[in-house]
């Protein structure tokens, strides 16, 4: 991982997504960019000094977006990192996007507050759209104080085809802070079995990391993914929970809105996801 990037509105959870972008920052040794995008009334960029007046509750909100940005700069520098901080003054998705396959961010890490939030203003109804669309792995921090390093990643899938990259990046977070990975598959009332059958998906899967060690196999039968992951989670400990998103096709296709709206969007724990 060499390069993070923390979108950002300084609300508070989106500070607990900078506080997590610096520490993971720091253990990867990785450069880090701070970008923050202000809705403007007009086209800021093309705007002279003296029109600029005309706005000055705009002007106020530059001001302040620019002082929180230094703020976050001076402490990824205390911390001996590389940071850039970034300012834009039009609200799509496609400007974040854009701005991160520029620069090839490796992860995207940010804070929502549900279905409200800076994830729902910023990317459209909901935080499917940047999880469909981003190419890099998106965190989403949410109320939940965050635990890291992390101890205990939860890797839920349907454990078939295509999820071996994603998992390598599991593996690879998992190595760096010493966690140990949880994965977990959920039969839903359309895919009910017994749990040897149930499990081997996950044991076939396995066998193409012969090196993992540290990992338990989890079963359970819910109606909905988000049901199974949150069963999961009242009987068992998490830091992180990890998936994979086909976009418009595959296994998380079915359940797109119960896990980027029902997961991400109401999970009190941060949510990677992987688009594959």
């Amino acid at each position: 991982m060499k390069n993070i990037l923390v979108p950002t509105d300084f609300s508070e959870n989106c500070r607990k997504a900078a506080d997590l972008g610096i520490k993971m920052a720091k253990l990867y040794d990785a450069e880090i960019h701070f970008f923050h995008l202000i809705h403007t009334p007009v086209n800021w960029v093309k705007l002279d000094k003296q029109k600029e007046k005309r706005y000055p509750e705009t002007l106020r909100l530059i001001g302040a977006a620019k002082a929180a940005l230094r703020e976050l700069e001076k402490r990824a520098e205390k911390e001996g990192l590389k940071c850039v901080t970034f300012l834009e003054y039009q609200v799509e998705t496609t400007n974040i996007l854009r701005h991160s396959g520029h620069f090839d961010h490796d992860f995207i890490i940010t804070g929502s507050s549900g279905t409200k939030g800076f994830v729902r203003e910023l990317f459209g109804s909901n935080a499917e759209q940047i999880v469909r669309k981003s190419n890099e792995p998106v965190i989403v921090v949410k109320e939940d104080a965050v635990t890291f390093p992390f101890r205990d990643i939860v890797f839920v899938s349907d454990f078939f085809e295509g999820m071996s990259t994603a998992f390598e990046q599991v593996i690879s977070i998992a190595e760096k802070c010493g966690a140990k990975i949880h994965l977990l598959h959920i039969n839903t009332e359309s895919d009910r079995n017994s749990v040897v059958l149930g499990l081997s998906p996950i044991k076939k899967f396995l066998e193409k990391f012969p090196q993992l060690k540290n990992y338990s196999m989890n079963l359970y039968n819910e109606k909905t993914v988000e049901i199974g992951i949150n069963t999961y989670l009242r009987h068992n400990k998490g830091d992180l929970i990890a998936m994979c998103t086909h976009g418009n096709s595959g296994f998380l296709s079915m359940f797109s809105k119960s896990i980027t709206e029902g997961v991400a969007n109401h999970s009190m724990l941060p949510v990677m996801t992987f688009r594959i």
